[in-house]
C-alpha cells in the first residue's frame, strides 16, 4: 500500500510538472516580454536602485527591501544548492543556460507579479495588509473568479504546511548536520521503535525554537530577520563561489563551452543531440522554475507588504529576485559543479556540491564541507520562514480574516517544524512538489488575463517618469 501510494505521488508529480506547466510558465514569460518590450533587459538597473533605496510616502507594513527579502528568504533555498545539481547531472552541464533561459524570461513574470500584489492589494484602518494571486484574482478578474482565487489560497497553504515549509527544510538541516559530525561512536536514541542520532534531535529542537521566536512575532518580525540574514548568507555564499572560481579560473572558458554545447546536445553522440538538448532543456527550465518561483504566486504574497505607493516600482524590485536568485547564486554553483566536474561521477543532490567545494575550494576537504553545511542550514531555515508568511496569508484569505484561525494555523506550522526530522521524506517531497506546481495554473491564468493591466499600468509609469526628466 505504501508503495503504491509514493509511486502514486511520483505519477502526480510527474504530470504536474510535466512539459504543459514548464511551457505554460515559459509562455506567459515570453509574452510579457513581448509586451513589455524588454523591460527585464532596459530596466534593470533602475530596478537594482530602487531595491536598495525606499520609497518615501508608501503605504504597507514593511519597505520595499524588507519585501524583496522576505520574498528571497522563501526563494533562496536548498534548490540553489541542490537543485541545480540535480538538474547538471539529470541534463548534464546545458540545463545551466536553460536555467538562464527560464530566468530571463522569468524575470519579467516575477515583475508583473509585484506590481499585481500592489495594485490589487488590501489595506485594513490597522495598517495590515493582505495581497498576492488571491486578490489579484478577485478584485482584477472579478469576485466571479473567486473560487480560483480560493483555489490558489487552498494549495499555497497546503505547500507551505506539508512539505516546502517545513518537513523538507528542517530535514534537510538536521541531516546534514548529522552527517557532518557523524562518525561510529555517535549516540542513537530510540523514538518510537525508530533510531535518530542525538545531533539530529538537538539540531531539530533549537531549528524549532528559533523558527518559534522568529515566527511568533509575525510579518515585522520575519522582515526585520530577512532583511539582516539574507543579505548575509547570500554574500557568504558567493563569496565561497567566488573565492572557488578565481581558484580555477583557468577552467572557467571551457566550462561555459561545455554548457553551451550541452545545451543544444552538440556533444551527444550521432543521432543523439535533439533528445540530449530536450533533456537539458526540461531539466534546466523546470529547476530554474522552481528555484526562482516565477509565475508560482508566491513572492508577490510577500511584495504585497510593501510601503510603496507605485506598483511598477515594487515590480522592479520584486524583479531583481529572480535575478539574484538564479542569474547570481545558480550561475555560481552550476559553475563551480562544472568546473570541477563532479556532476558526472556518480554523486546526486547535495553530495554533487559538497564535491565540488571538496575540489575546488583551497581549503581542507573538511573546511569546505564545513562551509557548504552553514550554507544549507542558512538557506533552509530562512525558507522556512519565509513559507510561513507565505502560507498564513494564504490561510487568512481562505478564512476570510478570521485571525484566530491564522493564530492556530501558526502552532501547527511550528509543530510541522519540529516533527520534520522524523519522518520519511521521499513523498513528503513529492507532495510539497505537487502543490507548489498547482499554485501556478490560477497564478498564470491571472497574469495572462490582467495583461492589459499590466502593460498599461508600465507605459503610464515610464511615461510619468520620462516627462518628469
Amino acid at each position: 500500500m505504501i508503495m503504491n501510494l509514493n509511486d502514486f505521488i511520483n505519477w502526480l508529480d510527474g504530470i504536474v510538472w510535466g512539459l504543459p506547466l514548464i511551457i505554460l510558465i515559459m509562455a506567459v514569460g515570453i509574452y510579457l516580454t513581448i509586451r513589455l518590450k524588454l523591460l527585464q533587459v532596459l530596466h534593470l538597473p533602475k530596478a537594482l536602485r530602487f531595491m536598495v533605496s525606499n520609497e518615501e510616502g508608501g503605504t504597507g507594513e514593511v519597505t520595499s527591501f524588507a519585501a524583496l527579502c522576505t520574498a528571497l528568504s522563501a526563494t533562496i533555498g536548498t534548490g540553489n544548492i541542490v537543485g541545480v545539481a540535480t538538474a547538471i547531472v539529470a541534463g548534464g552541464p546545458g540545463a545551466l543556460f536553460w536555467m538562464w533561459v527560464a530566468a530571463f524570461f522569468g524575470m519579467a513574470t516575477k515583475y508583473a507579479e509585484g506590481l499585481l500584489a500592489i495594485k490589487f492589494r488590501k489595506i485594513s484602518e490597522d495598517g495590515h495588509v493582505l495581497g498576492g494571486p488571491f486578490y489579484y484574482i478577485e478584485l482584477g478578474m472579478g469576485s466571479r473568479f473567486r473560487w480560483l482565487a480560493k483555489l490558489f489560497a487552498f494549495f499555497g497553504a497546503c505547500a507551505g504546511m506539508m512539505g516546502i515549509g517545513t518537513f523538507t527544510q528542517v530535514h534537510g538541516i538536521t541531516t546534514a548536520v548529522s552527517n557532518f559530525i557523524s562518525n561510529s561512536n555517535s549516540r542513537v536514541i530510540s523514538i518510537f521503535g525508530m533510531e535518530y542520532s542525538v545531533a539530529i534531535i538537538v539540531t531539530g529542537l533549537v531549528i524549532t525554537l528559533c523558527a518559534g521566536l522568529v515566527i511568533i512575532g509575525g510579518i515585522k518580525r520575519i522582515s526585520n530577520f530577512a532583511q539582516i540574514v539574507v543579505p548575509f548568507m547570500a554574500i557568504i555564499y558567493v563569496v565561497i563561489t567566488v573565492i572557488l572560481l578565481i581558484n580555477n579560473a583557468s577552467a572557467i572558458p571551457g566550462a561555459l563551452v561545455e554548457i553551451f554545447q550541452g545545451a543544444f546536445g552538440f556533444r551527444a553522440i550521432a543521432g543523439g543531440a535533439l533528445g540530449a538538448m530536450m533533456v537539458a532543456m526540461q531539466k534546466g527550465i523546470a529547476r530554474g522554475i522552481f528555484s526562482n518561483e516565477s509565475g508560482l504566486g508566491s513572492a508577490p504574497i510577500a511584495a504585497a507588504a510593501a510601503q510603496t505607493k507605485e506598483p511598477v516600482r515594487q515590480g522592479l524590485v520584486s524583479m531583481t529576485g529572480t535575478f539574484i536568485d538564479t542569474i547570481i547564486i545558480c550561475t555560481m554553483t552550476g559553475l563551480s559543479i562544472v568546473i570541477t566536474k563532479s556532476w558526472n561521477i556518480g554523486l546526486d543532490g547535495v553530495a554533487v556540491t559538497d564535491a565540488a567545494f571538496q575540489t575546488g575550494l583551497p581549503f581542507d576537504p573538511r573546511v569546505a564541507s564545513f562551509l557548504l553545511m552553514l550554507c544549507l542550514i542558512f538557506f533552509a531555515f530562512t525558507t522556512i520562514i519565509g513559507w510561513n508568511y507565505y502560507s498564513e496569508r494564504c490561510m487568512e484569505y481562505l478564512t476570510n480574516g478570521n485571525q484566530k484561525a491564522v493564530y492556530v494555523f501558526r502552532w501547527l506550522y511550528i509543530a510541522a517544524v519540529f516533527i520534520g526530522p522524523y519522518m520519511t521524506i521521499q513523498a513528503v517531497w513529492g507532495i510539497a512538489d505537487i502543490f507548489n506546481g498547482l499554485m501556478a495554473f490560477p497564478n498564470l491564468i491571472a497574469l495572462f488575463a490582467l495583461s492589459g493591466v499590466i502593460i498599461k499600468e508600465s507605459n503610464d509609469y515610464f511615461k510619468k517618469i520620462k516627462n518628469k526628466k
